[in-house]
């Protein structure tokens, strides 16, 4: 088979090997990307061998001949895909894509056998990239592709835009222009300490030199916190979850930013989208974060959140889900009483 399905194979193995504790499908697979790798690896098995999985017939109502059929038309879809899928969403649109004429209980059964989403729960993103910069823009980002350990929750990112950028170009201190250099050399000589410490410098200064297939590449740090929503903190219910999406959306890719502001914490404030996706609009059609309405008046958000209230989706299937704006209040406040407390305790008291 084409490269792809090998690549994906391998690049989902080491997701596995990295281990994934989602609960798991009748294929033992999980809903992660663990799914979308068993997927290829049956594709791959097929295109040398014409045999269907085994188990298959358990969760789909047709024949092993019509089972066949199915998976000679997804290899070709899948060779065809640009990029090919890596994610459940991705891998699920692609089979409902291909089987549409199919009948739906083969559809379902083919998705469910691998931990796939079912059609009911994927999100249509309509919201399109605008086409010139609106109004309240103050520069726009091109990322280099997301780590997964930049996402710190369900509404705030750490991105690195390559000072090769012509933005970014201009603005690049001399002494880190020179300690990328230096360290470049050092690491050429294998005086790794010293190519470590200019490193840290480098960092300290916003910056980090990022390994690229193409080799290394030096950019600029930047914290976003997606405009408009507001996600469950990481200790409130949902939080967790809220996380793993905005992770599975943005993981290994690109971003463009439109940065509108700063806030109080130094981050930049904007709108993301990822792939052609507005990323804030699959966040609230999943339920996974609330429109913030205080600071942000977009009535197509206000119309995203009550659809996802509505079908009862992520955290809409509480009855009464606590805002993390009212959250944070009340950690704040609770903190104040606790030093309050001692505040007045008698000095004769404490040992």
């Amino acid at each position: 088979m084409g490269n792809a399905l090998r690549f994906l194979y391998s690049y989902c193995g080491e997701s596995t090997a990295a281990g994934d504790s989602d609960s798991l499908g009748p294929h033992g697979v999980s809903s992660s990307t663990v799914g979308v790798s068993a997927l290829a690896q049956d594709l791959f098995h097929f295109d040398i061998t014409s045999e269907v999985p085994e188990g298959l017939s358990k969760h789909v109502v047709s024949s092993k001949k019509a089972q066949a059929n199915w998976y000679r038309k997804l290899i070709d879809a899948w060779k065809e895909s640009r990029p090919p899928p890596k994610t459940p969403e991705e891998a699920a649109r692609l089979i409902i894509q291909t089987l549409k004429r199919h009948q739906k209980a083969d559809v379902e059964g083919l998705l469910a056998f691998y931990g796939l989403p079912q059609p009911h729960d994927l999100v249509e993103a309509t919201f399109k990239p605008p086409t010139s910069l609106p109004e309240g823009v103050q520069f726009e980002l091109h990322t280099l592709p997301v780590d997964a350990k930049a996402v710190a929750d369900g509404d705030t990112i750490t991105v690195y835009v390559s000072t090769a950028d012509p933005r970014e170009s201009s603005f690049v201190p001399s002494h880190v222009h020179a300690a990328a250099v230096q360290r470049s050399g050092a690491r050429a000589q294998r005086n790794y300490a010293e190519a470590d410490a200019l490193h840290q410098q480098i960092i300290d200064s916003g910056y980090r030199v990022i390994n690229l297939q193409n080799g290394e590449v030096l950019a600029r740090k930047y914290r976003i916190r997606l405009r408009g929503i507001d996600a469950p903190e990481g200790k409130m219910p949902y939080g967790k979850e809220a996380k793993n999406e905005l992770t599975k959306i943005v993981q290994g890719k690109p971003l463009k930013v439109l940065v509108y502001d700063e806030d109080r914490y130094g981050r930049s404030v904007g709108d993301i989208y990822c792939n052609g996706l507005f990323v804030q609009e699959l966040m609230l059609k999943k339920g996974l974060a609330w429109h913030y309405a205080a600071y942000d008046k977009r009535k197509e958000f206000e119309i995203w959140e009550k659809e996802a209230k509505a079908k009862r989706v992520g955290l809409w299937a509480s009855s009464n889900p606590e805002k993390p704006w009212e959250w944070r209040k009340d950690q704040r406040e609770e903190i104040r009483e606790s030093r309050n407390e001692v505040s007045i305790i008698p000095s004769s008291t404490l040992v």
